[in-house]
């Protein structure tokens, strides 16, 4: 039977929005800070240390996040993660003040660990909870929510950049207000509900398993990694945050402050365009699922080629030996060319990964294997980032770096075709689902696991099987 409110607490809906707004306050005030330039830092070879040390750690802790999730639950997962952008901002902070390199490069390493932790849990959430004709508009939600936290924060800290008048550095005041922004999103981890508790608007509950045991999930993580489907996304999930260094890096040395804070709200408004438009392709068109994926991948595809396309046209001249009498201020003529560019760059940065979690979605509807994506597709994410910051750190010619990016995203693309060519139009059929009446999802405190796998309520149990419905 079917629950129509999709703002219950307990829906999916909710729990997304609620996972988004952690995200707003917690990655979100990170980006900001990075979009700064040089990580807040006036030194953007050490914040190309940190952050590859940082990108090393997600990677190798992504591995095992997708088991710390199925094991501990995806709340205490989000409240663990959280807590290392709290660290980094102060680590910043002390920067500002003190220049401590060692603990920057220390923060930066407990960071890694957490964010795989966190952006797992996320995955998870978003993935596995909404219906499957809902999950492109689930990332939609998710993305636009999070990047309007990077979006608010570059606001904040342009306002009071400008406000003060000190355009080349990060002002203690804009640390402050982002460590309270991010302190209220680790709260909001707790009033995230148990997985067992959320029903679907068509009554189904989320199909949860009792915790493995860590042997258990070693041997799953063993299977995950030897998918086809998985082996074939690889190449996707090394290029999804590639052009991070090499963004960041033309913008420090384009940009001033100011005008790095104007970029950055602007590549954040990029971003919600972008998600809201892919969400919109994948769930709203009229066919099979394989086809909607298939006309995703082809706008991903093209838009890309012609934002770096532009970007090669526009970095040709421009080396690291280039000088100018000052940086590029938003209110000089020369800065429409790149923020239109930056622009671009974000609107499929959007696409690239709205794409990547909707294969994985597509792939399959059970939580369990979904964290284990989430956390391999960040940890060879966070793989092709620390490579990505060590090549900036070495100084390699922008061209060359803006080529790698470029050629990385090209080859991904074929690969990803050949999964979305094998997606069903559903896994309903292959997995199966458990439906629940209105009263039973209302009043729903414990799931209990059927033999079998399946899930109801204590109250569904007393139901007849006459009660429900299932719907394919």
């Amino acid at each position: 039977m079917k629950v129509h409110s999709s703002w219950r607490y307990n829906s999916p809906l909710c729990q997304v929005v609620l996972v988004s707004f952690v995200c707003f306050a917690t990655v979100g005030c990170f980006s900001a800070v990075s979009n700064l330039g040089a990580g807040g830092t006036q030194s953007i070879t050490l914040s190309n240390i940190t952050n590859a040390i940082l990108y090393a750690l997600f990677a190798l802790t992504g591995l095992v996040a997708g088991s710390f999730n199925n094991i501990f639950g995806p709340r205490i997962t989000l409240f663990c993660g959280s807590l290392g952008y709290a660290l980094y901002l102060a680590a910043l902070w002390v920067y500002q003040e003190k220049a401590q390199d060692w603990f920057l490069i220390f923060s930066g390493a407990v960071l890694g660990a957490c964010a795989a932790l966190l952006w797992t849990a996320q995955g998870c959430i978003m993935l596995s909870y909404p219906l499957e004709a809902e999950k492109g508009r689930s990332f939609s939600i998710f993305w636009a929510i999070f990047n309007s936290g990077s979006l608010m924060g570059g606001l904040i800290a342009l306002g009071i950049n400008l406000k003060q008048g000190g355009l080349d550095t990060v002002k203690v005041t804009t640390y402050i207000a982002f460590f309270a922004i991010i302190m209220v999103g680790v709260a909001l981890t707790w009033t995230l509900l148990p997985p067992s508790r959320v029903v679907r608007t068509d009554g189904t509950l989320v199909k949860v398993q009792k915790s493995n045991t860590v042997r258990q999930e070693v041997g799953a993580l063993l299977s995950t990694l030897k998918k086809r489907e998985i082996l074939l996304l690889i190449p996707m999930f090394f290029a999804s945050n590639f052009f991070y260094p090499y963004q960041g890096s033309i913008a420090f040395k384009s940009f001033d402050s100011a005008t790095r804070s104007v970029n950055g709200v602007v590549k954040s408004l990029g971003q919600i365009v972008g998600a809201l438009i892919l969400g919109f392709l994948l769930d709203k068109l009229p066919m099979q699922r394989r086809n909607r994926g298939l006309v995703g991948l082809a706008v991903t595809a093209v838009f890309t080629t012609v934002a770096y396309s532009w970007g090669i046209k526009y970095q040709i001249p421009i080396t690291r030996a280039t000088q100018w009498p000052r940086k590029i201020n938003y209110e000089d003529s020369a800065f429409a060319e790149p923020m239109a560019i930056f622009v671009l760059y974000d609107i499929g940065d959007a696409f690239y990964q709205g794409l990547a979690y909707w294969i994985m979605g597509a792939i399959t509807n059970d939580p369990s294997e979904l964290a284990r994506f989430a956390g391999m597709y960040k940890a060879v994410q966070s793989a092709g980032a620390a490579a990505a910051f060590a090549m900036d750190a070495t100084e390699v010619p922008y061209i060359n770096e803006i080529g790698a990016v470029f050629g990385l995203m090209l080859f991904s693309f074929p690969f990803a075709g050949m999964v979305i060519w094998g997606v069903r139009d559903s896994n309903y059929e292959v997995e199966e689902q458990v439906y629940v009446d209105e009263t039973a999802a209302e009043n729903t405190n414990t799931v209990a696991v059927l033999e079998g796998g399946h899930q109801t309520s204590p109250a569904f149990d007393r139901q007849s099987s006459g009660s429900s419905e299932k719907k394919m």
